[in-house]
């Protein structure tokens, strides 16, 4: 699975996203680029499990050296090496060991019921809380220090897709016309 030619956002106001770990999951996937495919990480501790679809924003890099972050609202889990066009609703600010580890919220192009969210206001706080707990949780368990800064609204998603976008920038080849690239 070669990803290094899906830019990053296709167009203003979506991305591309590809997902790693499915909604409901204990096994921490992650992306291997030297090998192409998808490896086990580790298996969260406890009861904890992933309430999103997670994964990232290809060929981008974040602060904290990893590809920008990204939970996406699914009706049903995906799989591991999905990817998804994706319109970033919010995102959540949080520090993982001191670093900046923002992650996006997104919904599917993908999914008409969901065409008429485009705000973090639009989705139920205890289901924001619930994200932020899972982060605080996951990240405690480990013995890793989290802090949860809170949730911002779609309008500050577009500068952090171009900031994480510039320091990864590259030149795209023009791929063929393709609904699942463009």
């Amino acid at each position: 699975m070669d990803i290094s030619l899906i830019p990053p956002s296709p167009m203003k106001g979506v991305v591309n996203l590809v997902v790693e770990i499915p909604a409901g999951s204990r096994n921490k996937y992650e992306y291997c680029p030297e090998a192409g495919i998808m490896v086990l990480d580790r298996v969260l501790h406890s009861s904890v499990r992933y309430p999103f679809d997670y994964g990232f924003i290809p060929n981008t890099l974040a602060d904290d050296g990893a590809p920008l972050d990204a939970m996406i609202i699914m009706d049903e889990p995906t799989f591991a090496g999905c990817m998804i066009k994706a319109r970033p609703i919010g995102v959540l600010d949080m520090h993982d060991c001191g670093e900046y580890d923002g992650k996006l919220l997104c919904v599917p192009i993908a999914n008409q019921r969901q065409n008429g969210i485009v705000s973090i206001k639009q989705i139920a706080s205890n289901q924001l809380e619930d994200v932020a707990e899972f982060f605080r949780t996951s990240k405690g368990l480990e013995g890793r220090t989290v802090q949860i800064d809170g949730w911002r609204d779609y309008d500050a998603v577009e500068q952090l897709i171009k900031k994480c976008s510039k320091v990864k920038k590259k030149t795209f080849k023009v791929l063929k016309k393709s609904k699942a690239l463009n």
